[in-house]
């Protein structure tokens, strides 16, 4: 099955569908092999991976399309990549559209956010006009060439503007043949479960940890009329943490062999990455 055929089905079932959140493409592999069905290319990581800095825009899209052609390759599980604003205009937004699916990915996700954009739990941000955005969605829709590639149209006006006006935009990004509907910043379970009545295809909660919407476990978020629940930055808080912990270890005693308890071990990684699979391949193709 086609990974964007596999996706629409993972959002058609009763259980909510989680996507992790990946920084790059050794956690995605991480997240595909501890079980979950889909993973989640998070811009705010890719920001913060590919250049040590914030997500405002500063990525170009043949970045970020680089990063979802390699995701794409690492896992088997459908990929959902975050597009940002779609880099540009309406006619921008096809030519992204058609790189991404291109690229393998399931799913790509578009915000309404003026250029560059922000964060979508930061403060500052603004919005384009509705009827621009309107515009992309169609546009998004008729550039794809798969017939199954998820489009996700993701509204920032909430916070600015307030949920009525967020509400109306996603209604028209629905209206404009959106997928799925990403009502960004919410922020209590009222605002959630009003969105969930208003917009009749599937839903996107975006579970951010320090941000604006409440942490809520995934049943919560199934019970509120959710059908995709996302985790961007989970991945890269932890990371950062670790490595904060690990260097610490290696200062102060000069050895990481304190430290090895809290790694993965050597077999272990290289059957994450698939060492024995290359091996394999050498035996059958690999002639001196």
């Amino acid at each position: 099955m086609k990974k964007s055929a596999l996706l629409r089905q993972l959002l058609a079932d009763k259980e909510i569908l989680v996507a992790p959140g990946a920084h790059d493409a050794l956690t995605a592999r991480v997240i595909e092999k501890s079980g979950f069905k889909a993973v989640y290319m998070t811009g705010y990581g890719q920001a913060a991976s590919v250049l040590g800095k914030p997500d405002i825009g500063l990525l170009s899209m043949t970045e970020m399309l680089d990063r979802a052609r390699k995701f794409a390759s690492a896992v088997e599980v459908p990929v959902i990549a975050d597009g940002d604003t779609g880099f540009g205009n309406a006619v921008t937004v096809m030519r992204t559209v058609e790189e991404y699916e291109a690229a393998g990915v399931a799913a790509i996700q578009l915000e309404d956010q003026v250029a560059p954009k922000r964060c979508g739990h930061m403060l500052g941000r603004k919005v384009v006009s509705m009827e621009e955005m309107v515009g992309k969605i169609k546009a998004a829709v008729a550039a794809r060439k798969d017939p199954d590639f998820v489009i996700i149209a993701r509204t920032d006006a909430r916070t600015v503007h307030g949920i009525d006006e967020a509400i109306k935009r996603a209604k028209a990004y629905e209206a404009a043949g959106a997928d799925v509907i990403f009502v960004e910043s919410v922020e209590d379970e009222a605002e959630m479960k009003r969105v969930n009545e208003e917009i009749n295809v599937p839903t996107l909660a975006n579970m951010v940890e320090g941000g604006r919407t409440p942490l809520l476990k995934d049943d919560k978020l199934e019970e509120l009329g959710y059908d995709l629940v996302i985790y961007p930055t989970a991945s890269t808080y932890v990371t950062a943490k670790a490595m904060f912990d690990l260097m610490k270890s290696l200062k102060d005693s000069k050895t990481t062999a304190e430290y090895t308890d809290h790694m993965i071990t050597f077999a272990d990684f290289n059957d994450l990455v698939g060492l024995g699979d290359y091996g394999k391949m050498e035996d059958e193709f690999v002639r001196e």
